[in-house]
């Protein structure tokens, strides 16, 4: 029988949710609500539901597969070329293709620990070496990242925010990293988090994209817009590093729904606005209650709430019995989604009943 690469073999496959009615259905309970996936509560934009409304009768036809209308808009909105700009299947699909494109068998990638699991399944699968650097007080240590750079790194990975922490990187860590890396390396900064930051430090990455380093900055259509059914996300980087990537990008890989909801999503700023400040009061109403409850959190600069508990798999056993789904991180922490209002009380109260417990 064939088999695959025993580096492939070692890959433990990301285990998704079950779908919501089949959870409930299983534990006999009804009106849940996920918390678990940091999707944006508010929904899509409402621009976005409309432009679907109209090619529906056109989806016998392939997509486009340069995506040149959201290109243009794209382009327009950060001031970049279209060479420079790239589309995927969600941006996970993009840092999959960048890691087939610039790393080789034994090539190593720096990354921080814990993150974003798919940066060292992907490594993994082309038999390439994560090395992970512990993250400080939940955040990216990019002084600790810089160090563990060796003659064979070739990529290094940056979620900023951080997925699951919610951490963000300041303008003067990333530049302190980005002296330290060479022309040789590709540095792959995981934006997908960006629009909900409100610290004016947040590292610039965008000021590196036409230095004599390489930066492949990652972003989605998934979160804050709130099109993560449709899976469209895209990259930022020098128009090179574009082109070696687009060899190995599968043609029509971005559907044609995809493209007309994120071309009307990306002219609505207003809904933009809206769940950032819905996501800001959920933020500050959280706090308030886990400090008055005595719980741990990490402040975060995203739309979900990273928290040490003694034991992931009894909260998270106990929440679904009441409905609320989150995301165990490990056997000592759960992440949960800022929801809407009624949302984080459910939250809270079915908390409050885990913790007596």
């Amino acid at each position: 029988m064939i088999r695959p690469p025993d580096y492939v073999l070692g890959i433990q496959p990301y285990v998704p949710g079950k779908p919501l009615e089949e959870l409930e259905r299983e534990l006999g309970i009804s009106n849940s609500i996920k918390l678990a996936s940091n999707e944006n509560p508010v929904g899509p934009s409402p621009l976005a539901l409309k432009a679907l409304q109209g090619p529906l009768s056109d989806i016998n036809r392939y997509p486009d597969g340069a995506a040149y209308y959201l290109k243009q808009a794209l382009s327009a909105k950060l001031n970049v070329s279209e060479d420079e700009l790239i589309f995927g299947n969600g941006s996970n699909e993009l840092l999959d293709i960048a890691v087939k494109t610039f790393l080789r068998p034994g090539d190593e990638a720096v990354m921080g620990a814990p993150s974003f699991v798919v940066y060292a399944m992907a490594v993994q699968s082309v038999g390439g070496r994560s090395i992970q650097a512990p993250l400080s007080n939940f955040t990216h240590d990019l002084s600790a990242m810089a160090d563990a750079i060796t003659p064979a790194t070739k990529m290094v990975f940056i979620a900023n925010p951080n997925n699951p922490t919610g951490t963000m990187n300041t303008k003067k860590e990333f530049d302190l990293l980005m002296s330290r890396v060479t022309e040789e390396m590709l540095v792959v900064v995981d934006e997908a988090y960006f629009e909900y930051v409100t610290d004016p430090d947040y590292a610039d990455s965008m000021k590196y994209l036409r230095s004599e380093k390489n930066v492949l900055i990652l972003r989605t259509f998934s979160k804050i817009y709130g099109l993560a059914g449709l899976r469209i996300g895209y990259g930022i980087a020098k128009k090179e590093i574009i082109l070696d990537m687009n060899r190995l990008r599968e043609p029509f890989n971005t559907n044609s729904l995809a493209q007309k909801a994120a071309l009307a999503a990306l002219k609505d700023d207003e809904h933009v606005r809206h769940s950032r400040e819905v996501n800001e009061a959920g933020k500050k109403y959280l706090y308030s209650e886990l400090g008055a409850m005595g719980c741990s959190y990490v402040p975060t600069h995203a739309n979900f709430i990273y928290m040490p508990v003694s034991d992931s798999k009894v909260i998270n056993d106990r929440l679904l019995r009441k409905g609320v789904i989150i995301r165990p991180m490990g056997p000592k922490a759960i992440r949960v989604t800022i929801g809407l209002p009624e949302e984080n009380k459910r939250f809270i109260e079915a908390l409050k009943e885990a913790m007596e417990k």
